[in-house]
């Protein structure tokens, strides 16, 4: 079945599996629990994804095999993440980007999904002329699957360096400059992974690469 890399748009929401369908978490301005579903609203987040579209471009990116999503990522300008000011640390928004989350399939982990999204995610914003990535990581080892962030180990692997310690959420950033040319066809890259086929495909559980298992 053919898999392919699409924007993560409203149009896909209702693809995501059911805690992240409506999730906004990271759009509330309110203190949260720092959990997945913390605050949901499917209409609302329909509209996020519309207004950051509009002004921005698409929020992020989906790995699709057939019409089935293997996993996603997102993420946008700091200003559209309004969790953020309840949040350790301090983000230059100046040409500035924040990798919100990340989620994959349970029959898609340990294959290397999460690299490469994070790779095209990468892509995506050189091209757009981004120059600085931050992402807010989890420094829990065991189950993260409740948790709306990326895994520390994964984040450091791929480059990113901590900016704000935190004995649980600390803030991390990636210099786009520092780079090597991501010049690599990515959906070349995603059809040769070695995925199983889809048998009655679980939810995905967020952030599973970042638990250290196989990229």
């Amino acid at each position: 079945m053919r898999r392919r890399l699409r924007p993560l748009e409203d149009q896909s929401l209702e693809a995501l599996p059911g805690a992240c369908q409506g999730c906004m978490f990271w759009e509330t301005a309110k203190p949260l629990e720092v959990r997945c579903g913390a605050a949901c609203d499917l209409d609302g987040a329909r509209r996020w994804h519309r207004w950051v579209a509009s002004e921005w471009g698409p929020s992020g990116l989906v790995a699709m095999e057939g019409e089935h999503i293997l996993g996603f990522i997102k993420y946008a300008p700091p200003e559209y993440f309004r969790q953020v000011g309840n949040l350790h640390g301090s983000l230059d928004e100046r040409r500035s980007v924040l990798i919100a989350c990340m989620h994959i399939q349970d029959e898609a982990r340990n294959r290397g999904l999460g690299t490469l999204l994070l790779r095209a995610a990468l892509k995506d914003l050189v091209s757009r002329g981004e120059k600085t990535v931050y992402a807010y990581a989890t420094t829990q080892q065991t189950d993260i699957s409740a948790e709306p962030m990326i895994g520390l180990d994964f984040l450091q692997r791929n480059g990113f360096t901590i900016v704000t310690p935190h004995p649980q959420y600390p803030l991390l950033r990636l210099e786009l400059k520092t780079l090597v040319s991501l010049t690599e066809n990515l959906e070349s890259v995603l059809q040769a992974l070695r995925i199983p086929l889809r048998r009655n495909m679980r939810m995905p559980s967020p952030s599973i690469e970042s638990r250290g298992e196989g990229r």
